[in-house]
């Protein structure tokens, strides 16, 4: 009984790091924490683009990967990529951010 005990205690630890390792993160991939955190940076830099009037929210994709926002689509002026660029930054959780919106 007793070895059964250290075989299940031992198969249990196994599998507890196991679960633990296929969480991690590596440099081209999010762990699971990080991936519900850049879930939620990207959800609040979409409403805050939204809540620009000046902005045409529909034309602005928004993606983050370990909290670098990147924006990208089409806008009508410079003066609408720097806006976007302003509040994209102002937005908490908003490490940098990449610009790659085009001009129509």
């Amino acid at each position: 009984m007793k070895h059964f005990i250290k075989f299940f205690s031992a198969f249990f630890l196994t599998l507890t790091l196991l679960t633990a390792a296929g969480c991690a993160s590596t440099s081209k991939q999010e762990g699971t924490g990080e991936y519900v955190d850049d879930s939620v940076v990207t959800s609040k830099v979409k409403a805050a683009i939204l809540n620009e009037p000046s902005l045409s929210s529909a034309e602005i994709n928004v993606e983050t990967f370990k909290g670098v926002v990147q924006l990208s689509g089409f806008v009508n002026s410079k003066a609408d990529i720097d806006k976007a660029v302003i509040v994209t930054r102002s937005v908490s959780g908003v490490i940098s951010v990449k610009n790659d919106m085009r001009l129509k």
